[in-house]
């Protein structure tokens, strides 16, 4: 399966508006550096999910959601600890590493990446042609 750049920019500008958008909706305002993560997450969900069609989708939701919970915990590190722009901090919530993640987003993650797989195979079948 041959990837093109002008297929994963598709795919990357997508992602980035949709978690702008989502960010918009959960809480109310968003930041530019989540739509920098936001297509870079989807970039690698939408990998994840065309590499490994023989998964269940259990394991690509698994699979998924350490990839955007390491996305988030490097770009959050870069912005909020070293740039010091305070675009979130989830240092009050359980299970929390720094501030930058917590388990019950990882939780979340897991069940938005159900519709969001789907989403990629319906972009890879009827937009990108793959079978």
């Amino acid at each position: 399966m041959r990837k093109t750049v002008a297929e994963y920019s598709i795919v990357y500008t997508m992602g980035a508006i949709g978690y702008g958008l989502l960010e918009m909706i959960w809480r109310g305002y968003t930041h530019w550096s989540m739509t920098v993560a936001g297509g870079v997450c989807f970039v690698l969900i939408y990998g994840i999910n065309a590499r490994h069609k023989d998964w269940s989708i259990f394991k690509k939701c698994v699979a998924s959601t350490i990839a955007v919970t390491l996305v988030e915990f490097v770009i959050g590190c870069i912005v909020n600890l070293i740039l010091g722009w305070r675009v979130w901090d989830y240092s009050g919530m359980p299970f929390s590493i720094l501030g930058q993640i917590c388990l019950g987003f990882c939780g979340l993650w897991f069940l938005l990446c159900i519709p969001i797989l789907t989403f990629s195979d319906f972009l890879q079948k009827k937009l990108f042609g793959y079978r």
